[in-house]
């Protein structure tokens, strides 16, 4: 397992939710909530807090339609992401896949006996925690990172690999 701060975030419309690990990638704790806005200024912030923190990557919750497919919130959620890389050069950027988080953050926060009106404002940062700690969690059982890095280079097929093999 990597050793390394990550942030990760739920890009809402109207939100986005932050949380961060401990160095040793063991548990995801809130961070706070940045409201959107049309100049970037949500952005800059998440990028700011990487900076200070030292974070290794940033992982963001693409929210992916029930049969996988790419649909309107995670084309926003993608832009966001690339706008991150782009402000924030050097910074890894990595999506991964987060169906149903902010579902099962409203469910916990629900039954924990949290009013509606009360979640609306840590609904994001609990999505961000979720995504998080299943990036985590899947990164210590698998031993390799979970979702894509943005940016980065497809691999090569396997067959060429295995054609160019010598024996």
């Amino acid at each position: 397992m990597r050793h390394g701060v990550r942030i990760g975030v739920d890009v809402g419309s109207v939100r986005v939710g932050v949380a961060a690990c401990d160095p040793a990638g063991v548990l995801a704790t809130p961070v706070g909530t940045f409201r959107r806005s049309g100049d970037a200024a949500d952005i800059r912030a998440v990028a700011e807090l990487a900076a200070e923190r030292a974070a290794i990557e940033v992982v963001v919750g693409l929210p992916l339609s029930m049969d996988g497919t790419e649909q309107a919130a995670a084309e926003a959620a993608r832009a966001w992401a690339n706008e991150l890389r782009r402000l924030g050069p050097g910074l890894a950027v990595r999506l991964v896949d987060e169906r149903l988080t902010t579902v099962d953050a409203h469910r916990a926060m629900r039954e924990s006996g949290l009013r509606a009106r009360d979640r609306r404002e840590i609904v994001d940062q609990q999505a961000a925690v979720l995504i998080l700690q299943a990036a985590l969690d899947s990164e210590r059982v698998s031993g390799r990172p979970a979702g894509v890095v943005l940016g980065a280079r497809k691999p090569r097929h396997t067959k060429e690999r295995q054609r160019k093999a010598p024996e």
